[in-house]
């Protein structure tokens, strides 16, 4: 895994750039490239860190 997904760590404020939708989410876990993160809108996600990359969510 590269990128930003790296360095994520239980939590850190994130989005996904491909479901905007989910709002801004918690990372829960970061093993082997399965991202665990709670979104606000839609709960617990499973995100391969392989195929997408979470975007950092600064606080308004």
């Amino acid at each position: 895994m590269t990128g930003i997904n790296a360095f994520l760590e239980p939590g850190m404020l994130v989005t996904n750039p491909v479901r905007p939708d989910w709002g801004v989410g918690q990372v829960q876990s970061n093993v082997a490239g399965r991202i665990t993160v709670n979104f606000r809108e839609v709960g617990k996600m499973v995100i391969d860190g392989n195929r997408v990359e979470l975007l950092p969510h600064l606080d308004d």
